[in-house]
């Protein structure tokens, strides 16, 4: 099982290596070639601005918005949330936006405000470390969407089908439990898919 890592910007190392302790194999994403093969993609932390840019530039942006539409399990955290959020607050800007959902970036302030917090993630476990670092959440979700982790009242982690969403960072934590709950639907998928 292939699991990509968009590796245009930002936490794209530590993304692999979790991937990999939790036994799929991990392979960078750069260019729409590489979309070719994967059973999974992985979204990771960084500049969603930049990043937008970057998939542009390479062509990338419609065809994965084409892969992930279509049923490409994706997980995206922090800048990656944003990416897939079909709303930014106070922004006009969509990116991939095929998620049910309102994102609002740097909700949580700015570098210095960063924090580490045990939370609840339904379907997963009941104390995550999560790493919050100039962190946005989520306003709101529609349609399927279902949240599956709050912290101080605020929607910092979604599933929508395929597709998984968290506004902190699972990769900054030797803990893989919620790296590995996104493997897990993306075996499900692929099971699915061969029957």
């Amino acid at each position: 099982m292939k699991i990509g890592v968009l590796a245009l910007q930002g936490a794209v190392q530590e993304h692999i290596n979790a991937i990999k302790a939790c036994g799929a194999e991990a392979v960078i994403v750069k260019r729409v070639e590489h979309l070719d093969g994967i059973d999974g993609i992985v979204l990771p932390g960084g500049e969603s601005t930049a990043m937008r840019k970057l998939l542009d530039h390479v062509g990338l942006l419609e065809p994965l918005k084409e892969k992930i539409k279509n049923g490409l399990p994706a997980f995206g955290t922090c800048a990656g949330m944003i990416l897939l959020s079909k709303e930014i607050a106070n922004d006009d800007t969509v990116h991939l936006g095929v998620m049910d959902m309102v994102a609002e970036r740097n909700a949580y302030g700015r570098q210095v405000d960063s924090f580490e917090v045990n939370i609840p993630i339904n379907g997963v476990c009941e104390d995550y470390p999560a790493v919050f670092i100039r962190a946005p959440f989520i306003r709101s979700v529609s349609g399927d969407a279902e949240v599956i982790a709050e912290h101080d009242g605020n929607i910092v982690a979604v599933r929508q089908n395929h597709m998984l969403a968290a506004s902190f960072h699972p990769e900054l934590t030797n803990d893989y439990r919620f790296m590995n709950y996104f493997v897990e639907m993306v075996k499900e998928k692929s099971a699915n898919l061969s029957m």
